[in-house]
């Protein structure tokens, strides 16, 4: 830890808890505890022995993160016409199966929207990320047709990974559904990434999702609750 000396009380507003840090990068308490101790986040303790991490700290090391997974963003994208996936109705020999990547933490989710792709699309290819920076860095080593992207994630947010991704042209091959426990009152701070894209409450997903994967390429985005 960089600080060894305590700092007065009437500064914990600027700075986290390891539990707020944790919660923030979904990650446990005990990680959280490591980083510091490897000098990944500036610490400091108060009159009382509590820790406290550095914000500024935090939001470097997130920042250097991103940017990590933001370089495979960018690498070229080959993709032939001939490379286009299949679409309903069409003729199977036209087209290779459709690439679908599934950013989500919860494992009950992963397996719902494993079991309807199998279901609905057992051609098509499914990889999942548990958290945004691997998601991002996914997408750059899979190139999917189709990303699934929760909003609430560890790591980046599934807001700020779609805003990342929309600043890479490649991104504008790729059809994006979000998928969220969230409900369209809670949705105010991220309505900045969500605007013109299908958005499925996770009630809905059985529903409603296999109809917005076999939905063609371009077609309008339409927000669903």
């Amino acid at each position: 830890m960089k600080a060894t000396h305590p700092k007065p009380d009437e500064s914990f507003s600027d700075d986290y808890t390891t539990r707020d840090v944790a919660k923030r990068l979904g990650l446990a308490v005990r990680s959280i505890q490591q980083m510091v101790d490897r000098g990944e986040f500036e610490a400091w303790k108060t009159h009382g022995g509590h820790r406290r991490i550095s914000r500024k700290s935090v939001e470097r090391w997130e920042a250097a993160r991103l940017s990590t997974a933001t370089a495979a963003v960018t690498a070229p994208r080959n993709r032939r016409a001939t490379d286009r996936p299949a679409q309903p109705g069409a003729d199977p020999g036209d087209a290779r199966p459709m690439k679908i990547l599934l950013i989500e933490d919860s494992v009950h989710f992963q397996n719902l929207v494993a079991l309807l792709v199998k279901q609905h699309f057992p051609d098509a290819e499914l990889r999942t990320a548990g958290d945004g920076i691997i998601g991002l860095a996914m997408y750059g080593q899979f190139q999917p047709d189709v990303m699934l992207v929760d909003i609430l994630l560890p790591g980046i947010d599934g807001a700020t990974l779609i805003a990342t991704l929309r600043s890479h042209p490649q991104f504008a091959s790729s059809r994006l559904i979000v998928v969220t426990s969230l409900d369209e009152s809670q949705r105010g701070p991220y309505a900045f990434a969500l605007e013109g894209v299908p958005v499925v409450h996770k009630t809905a997903l059985v529903a409603e999702l296999p109809a917005l994967l076999a939905a063609p390429a371009g077609a309008t985005a339409t927000a669903v609750a």
